[in-house]
């Protein structure tokens, strides 16, 4: 269940409460080895479940994983399904709220305001939400734009406000850890970089993804044409040829994951018979949608006009009578 956007605290971006079956698919959709898996969800669960008792060892937890890697490798995605598996994990022991964050809310041209929006977040909204259900999770995309590195942000290009925004965000978390062992915050970055070096030793974990391998892309285009299967079941078959799947994957090498599962849309599009029937999407379609790159090639003949392309559209089926279009009048200022 998600919290109407009206009644959302500011800079919170959704509240979900956990487990919910809708929630179930993204992490399955990530293809990644199941020890990576194994070990994002462990890391979860000893915060969630142990964080009390763990926060009074010498090496303070401070239940903050990092996800980090290139765009489209399924970090936000991995991140929301990991909420969901821990939530599942934990069922018996109570619900869980998933928070997301919008680190954009928080800048500010004021002085001192970017501090005050990020003390308020990390001291009054997240503890309030924690206070609702045993279990939260709070997930924070692109933190880069959270906590900016400081040794890289000089104070001749950068307002002094960013300096002090993320010193309040230091000692946010290190609240949060101190007197709320138990949540959990999933951050992710493009830019790790740009990210400071206190925030990134604060991380219990700190995973790299990496774009996906011919194996991984040749299951995730399977598992794209399975959900398409769903819908177009003449499109099954082509789910046992593995050798034709491997072809298309060796020539997605150096897609992200995004990508790759885009690659199905811009097979359908190859062709307007396919695009009206996608149950007549072929591998031919998906080799020149990866050729091209998911785009196009500008080569070739003039396009057909409008009513070449649609002959048989019935007269009384045009609308040039129809009183009910609006023109918008450009004025000009005299």
């Amino acid at each position: 269940m998600a919290t109407p956007a009206a009644a959302l605290p500011p800079g919170v971006l959704s509240l979900h409460v956990l487990p919910a079956e809708h929630h179930d698919k993204d992490w399955d959709a990530i293809v990644v080895p199941a020890g990576v898996k194994e070990r994002l969800l462990a890391q979860a669960l000893l915060t969630l479940r142990h964080g009390r008792r763990l926060s009074t060892l010498a090496g303070l937890p401070h239940g903050l994983i990092v996800l980090a890697g290139p765009p489209g490798t399924g970090k936000t995605t991995l991140a929301r399904g990991l909420a969901q598996v821990a939530a599942l994990a934990l069922a018996k022991e109570g619900a869980t709220t998933l928070a997301e964050i919008n680190p954009h809310a928080f800048p500010s041209d004021m002085l001192g305001e970017s501090q005050r929006n990020i003390m308020r977040l990390l001291h009054d909204t997240i503890p309030e939400l924690a206070a609702r259900r045993p279990h939260t999770v709070v997930l924070i995309d692109e933190v880069e734009s959270f906590a900016v590195r400081r040794t890289s942000a000089s104070f001749e290009t950068n307002p002094v406000d960013v300096h002090r925004a993320t010193d309040a965000v230091m000692l946010g978390i290190d609240a949060m850890a101190k007197n709320h062992p138990s949540v959990l915050f999933v951050t992710t970055t493009n830019f790790i970089d740009a990210i400071d070096e206190a925030f990134l030793s604060r991380a219990d974990l700190v995973m790299h993804f990496a774009l996906p391998d011919a194996a991984t892309i040749a299951h995730i285009v399977r598992d794209s044409l399975a959900d398409l299967a769903v819908h177009w079941p003449p499109l099954r078959p082509m789910l046992d040829h593995p050798a034709q799947l491997a072809e298309i994957a060796a020539l997605c090498q150096g897609w992200n994951g995004r990508q790759v599962r885009k690659l199905l849309l811009a097979g359908l599009a190859q062709r307007l018979d396919v695009a009206k029937n996608p149950a007549l999407l072929t591998f031919d379609d998906l080799r020149e949608a990866a050729r091209k790159r998911g785009g196009v090639e500008w080569v070739g003949d003039a396009a057909p006009s409008s009513r070449e392309l649609f002959p048989d559209v019935p007269k009384e089926m045009m609308h040039d009578h129809d009183h009910g279009h609006v023109h918008t009048k450009t004025r000009r200022n005299s």
